[in-house]
């Protein structure tokens, strides 16, 4: 297994299954169960209550998960001062960090904390931030996470009008020839992957749709990973 971020493929579909709509109650068996269907990495939704209006888990939680799994951990900071953090969630077992550019810590510090705790960097952008705003860092990043709901909390409508702003960055992230995975985070399904897809976004986070499909985890990942044929269609 790939735990590299910089290493995972651009040109097809990732999914990302969120575990925040797991059973929690067997954490560790749902993500074994999320690997077995075909999952490429895991996505750890970390709030602290006051970035978002919820809180979930911390380091503990994926410290004690970290020893089951295999899979890259993704994992998304919600949460107000991730510099101060950084270093703890490396240690737990944290592959990969993602923090919002709209968090009260300076961009670059959390940047340069990220790197020196030895993960690899996202940067997320809530629906409101414009697509520019991530423009300067794209050069110093590996990921960039575009919320299509409102972030905290699971299960929530998908928001089609953050299509442009996908495109959008996609659109940089060629001009300039980079290597970075554009990720969508936010009432994902089988169907609206495909528009998710089209405007850009490789890998998908998917949370409701994946653990509780009505057809099984496998035929879930199945669906999303087939929307690899309309990737970048509609830049």
């Amino acid at each position: 297994m790939l735990r590299d971020l910089r290493k995972l493929p651009t040109d097809r579909v990732l999914v990302s299954p969120s575990v925040l709509a797991s059973d929690f109650s067997r954490l560790g068996g749902e993500i074994a169960r999320a690997a077995q269907a075909g999952a490429d990495v895991i996505h750890l939704d970390v709030m602290d209550g006051g970035f978002v209006p919820n809180l979930s888990f911390g380091p503990p939680v994926i410290r004690s998960i970290r020893p089951g799994s295999e899979l890259l951990f993704d994992t998304h900071l919600m949460i107000e001062h991730p510099t101060k953090y950084a270093a703890a969630f490396a240690a737990a077992g944290a592959d990969h960090l993602t923090f919002h550019l709209e968090c009260s810590d300076p961009a670059a510090e959390v940047i340069e904390a990220i790197r020196k705790a030895g993960c690899t960097v996202g940067i997320s952008l809530k629906p409101a931030t414009p697509p520019e705003a991530v423009f300067p860092w794209l050069e110093k990043i590996d990921l960039v996470l575009v919320m299509t709901v409102e972030p905290g909390f699971g299960g929530q409508s998908f928001m089609a009008d953050q299509m442009p702003k996908i495109a959008a960055i996609k659109r940089e992230i060629l001009r300039r020839n980079l290597h970075i995975q554009l990720e969508a985070d936010g009432g994902i399904d089988e169907r609206t992957v495909i528009p998710t897809a089209a405007h850009g976004a490789n890998l998908i986070v998917a949370g409701t749709s994946v653990f509780r499909h009505p057809e099984g985890m496998a035929e879930a990942i199945r669906r999303l990973h087939a929307a690899t044929a309309v990737l970048d269609t509609q830049l």
